[in-house]
């Protein structure tokens, strides 16, 4: 099984984490909401799987190309 890191695509702070380790994603599936100069921007998943590990937390500061969190093919 192939696992995928799913990282920011922005400068920010996580605002509010929408799965829990253990679920079921689809491609395009909105992980996270990450907030940066007052605009909100879902964090989604790049494959269909499941959420294996989440790196970060709610309020968390994140930077562009930081890995949020791990999903498994």
């Amino acid at each position: 099984m192939a696992k995928i890191e799913i990282c920011s695509e922005i400068t920010g702070s996580v605002w509010k984490i929408l799965v829990k380790e253990g679920d079921e994603v689809e491609e395009d599936d909105a992980l996270m909401i990450l907030e940066s100069m007052k605009m909100e921007i879902a964090l989604e998943s790049t494959a269909d799987g499941v959420v294996r590990k989440i790196l970060v937390n709610e309020g968390d500061q994140i930077a562009s190309g930081d890995v949020a969190c791990v999903i498994e093919e």
